[in-house]
């Protein structure tokens, strides 16, 4: 019976409380209170939508026009795409338009393996290269690192420069064989032919615990540009950052003249940057574009970041 009697006047304090906020006394109070606030939040919407419109408006400029602006820029070129287990399809389907839109061609694209990048099976590396090593050919004694001697052993193999002709047909089978079955290279079957430049994709930082992954990302994209007409490090933000591939790239002065690098791979800008600075890159002109760390300029031919 106490129970009942309990519920009976729950029902009616909740019918009061009901009444009570209907008839508007506490609606017109938070009117009053929050009248300023809305109007605040109203203004700040309006802004947020006028600069949501100016970005697409960027955007569908930069799209529009970067078929003009890469045109020629890799004329006749043939260029090589190296991905690091982190990079985004979107990027490499981005640059590979890119590619075609300058003119150019891409020779193939090859695929780090995560195996690789954690340098687990440095001694099975270095025995591979030893041994696959094109006819005629030497590597660079400097290069005792996983990541510069594959760097220079792929150069050796699939780069080309004005005068100067690639490994053998067999050669590149043999080396790029020994690479996938040892579980450090994935690509498909003949898919790829001998190329001018290289560009190496990588995507956004790396985590703490990644190690030396950076490094080895690095210098091999150093190592292997060396080896042609030229190359470019590109990445998203986070890859200048610490100890992340283009952040190891900028720290050290001789990494940082031996390729290109290009941070903000994740905007058109940073795409259409990439094929200029190819184009750069046959001439003899390293850079380091984008917006982030170590970045001097933002793309090709604009003013020294102060």
């Amino acid at each position: 019976m106490r129970q009942h009697a309990v519920s009976i006047i729950a029902v009616f304090l909740a019918l009061a409380l009901g009444l009570f906020l209907g008839s508007g006394f506490i609606g017109d109070r938070m009117n009053a209170l929050t009248g300023t606030d809305r109007d605040r939040i109203g203004t700040l919407q309006d802004e947020n939508d006028t600069l949501s419109t100016r970005t697409g408006n960027d955007a569908a400029f930069q799209k529009a026009i970067t078929g003009r602006l890469v045109k020629g820029a890799l004329d006749k070129r043939s260029v090589l795409l190296v991905t690091a287990p982190n990079a985004a399809d979107a990027d490499v389907e981005s640059l590979t338009t890119l590619v075609n839109e300058a003119g150019g061609t891409v020779s193939g694209q090859l695929a780090l393996s995560d195996a690789l990048v954690r340098d687990e099976s440095a001694s099975k590396l270095r025995t591979i290269v030893d041994q696959s090593i094109p006819s005629g050919a030497q590597l660079r004694v400097q290069y005792t690192d996983s990541g510069s001697r594959l760097g220079d052993l792929l150069g050796v193999t699939l780069l080309k420069r004005d005068g100067q002709r690639p490994a053998s047909e067999s050669d590149r089978g043999t080396v790029l064989s020994a690479l996938r079955e040892g579980g450090f290279l994935e690509f498909p079957h003949g898919s790829i032919t001998p190329a001018d430049l290289v560009v190496v994709v990588t995507g956004d930082g790396l985590p703490e615990d990644s190690g030396a992954q950076g490094q080895l990302i690095g210098r091999f994209a150093a190592a292997m540009t060396a080896r042609g007409a030229g190359g470019v490090l590109v990445g998203r933000t986070g890859s200048a950052e610490g100890g992340s591939p283009i952040g190891v790239v900028r720290s050290d002065p001789s990494l940082g003249n031996a390729v290109s690098t290009v941070d903000n791979l994740g905007q058109e800008t940073g795409r259409i940057t990439t094929i200029l600075a190819l184009q750069e890159e046959q001439h003899g002109r390293t850079g380091a574009y984008g917006t982030a760390q170590g970045a001097t300029v933002i793309t090709v031919g604009a003013e020294p970041v102060k």
